[in-house]
């Protein structure tokens, strides 16, 4: 019985130890700033970007 009895403690204790990090490291997580989202290298927009050319331009006569 006593060895029962130190397995479920230790079991609850390693239980209890594994929750108590996992809440810690989620709370050490969120107190961290937020990174700004800005990239390293920008190219300049070509002139005309975004538009499609002639020949790729979608068509409805299908």
């Amino acid at each position: 019985m006593h060895r029962i009895l130190t397995a479920l403690l230790t079991c609850v204790l390693s239980a209890a130890l594994a929750a108590g990090a996992a809440f810690g490291l989620v709370a050490a997580l969120n107190a961290a700033p937020e990174q700004p989202n800005t990239p390293l290298v920008t190219f300049p927009d070509p002139a005309g970007a975004g538009k499609a050319p002639a020949s790729r331009a979608p068509t409805t006569d299908r």
